[in-house]
């Protein structure tokens, strides 16, 4: 195992502050003398808009070092014009081992590193102080900006998370990952509160956009694990990216969750479109040239200012996986990610917070 995380990466850099730190020491260990000490930042750190080279090399190289900002945040959903469900953020690092032609960090990014913050413990100070939404319904996920998980077998944050969300009854804590990698925390004990979420698209679009993920039946397979220790599981199809044969393949991706699981033992399920800034399209086409699914449908600036498919092209996409599953079961709890009230209107009927099953979810925060 050792020999795979070392193939990840080309470089490996730890700030000197941070060297003795149980998340520094870990990594010590499994990388060796592939590790770097260093003082302060790497001296050929970019802070700026980067190229496409750039942000491709930043998937290889690792830093790992101390955060002195605000490790909690509001979801970038919390925006006017969307319906938002209510999702913190609490980010321990920022960019992605793996590399997903659409992923939106590529407009987002401003460094060649790929950065893992070691003082989780003030990033838990700083949960704990927000004593006001303690008896609140709040749902907190560590994957905005990094993947929950692609990193956690040497890390070991899912093991002080599960143990800390456990005195928050009223919280949920939520790993969204495309990785299986969560034997790590499996024996741990929890309060039921713990949520493993998978982004997860048909093995076509897998295949050809998500590159160094895990394959499609890997995160089943993952998900069934956590099930079966009691952790509650989640699915977000989310882009849903159209393709030659979308149906096809949406419609085995649905069959498939449907066969494997019910809806009593999945929560919520999401399910969004993709949606990206203007200025990542041309990040992508030289990226991925014209062979990705990404670059080759034609799309429309919303009201966020992200491009998007158009209005048909999205509904046409929800009313067919949101048919798909409920023809399996009316019992599956759907919603969607990033879209307009109106879009919700149009496509379910009202808006989220007229249907029970999801009216908490979007019930704003008091």
């Amino acid at each position: 195992m050792k020999n795979l995380w070392q193939k990840k990466f080309e470089k490996v850099l730890i700030d000197d502050k941070v060297k003795d730190s149980p998340t520094a020491l870990r990594f010590l260990e499994v990388f060796g003398e592939q590790v770097e000490i260093i003082e302060g930042e790497p001296k050929d750190i970019q802070k700026k808009e980067l190229s496409a080279g750039q942000f491709t090399q930043s998937k290889k190289q690792l830093y790992l070092t101390e955060f002195k900002g605000q490790f909690f945040k509001k979801c970038p959903g919390f925006h006017k014009g969307l319906a938002c469900c209510n999702y913190f953020v609490l980010n321990l690092g920022f960019q992605c081992d793996m590399d997903c032609s659409y992923c939106y960090l590529q407009s987002f990014l401003n460094s060649n590193y790929m950065t893992v913050y070691t003082n989780i413990e003030d990033a838990l100070a700083e949960l704990a102080s927000f004593e006001s939404l303690k008896d609140q319904p709040v749902r907190v996920g560590t994957g905005e900006v990094i993947d929950s998980l692609s990193l956690d077998p040497i890390t070991l944050y899912s093991r002080t998370l599960i143990d800390f969300f456990k005195d928050y009854p009223q919280w949920k804590l939520e790993f969204k990952t495309k990785s299986a990698l969560v034997d790590q925390f499996l024996d741990c004990e929890h309060n039921g509160n713990t949520i493993v979420s998978w982004s997860i698209n048909p093995p076509a679009v897998i295949d050809n956009e998500e590159h160094g993920t895990a394959t499609f039946h890997e995160r089943l397979a993952a998900a069934e694990r956590c099930r079966d220790k009691g952790f509650q599981i989640s699915f977000h199809i989310d882009p849903m990216i159209w393709h030659p044969n979308w149906q096809d393949s949406y419609a085995l991706l649905v069959d498939e969750i449907c066969q494997r699981f019910s809806p009593q033992e999945v929560p919520t399920l999401s399910v969004g479109t993709l949606r990206f800034q203007p200025e990542q399209k041309n990040m992508m086409r030289e990226r991925f040239a014209m062979d990705s699914f990404v670059n080759q449908a034609e799309t429309f600036k919303g009201k966020d200012g992200k491009l998007r498919y158009s209005y048909d092209l999205r509904k046409e996409m929800y009313d067919f996986v949101l048919t798909r599953f409920k023809n399996h079961s009316p019992a599956w709890r759907i919603f969607m990610c990033m879209e307009s009230p109106e879009t919700w209107v149009d496509t379910f009927g009202h808006t989220p917070h007229h249907e029970k099953p999801l009216k908490e979810l979007f019930q704003p925060i008091r």
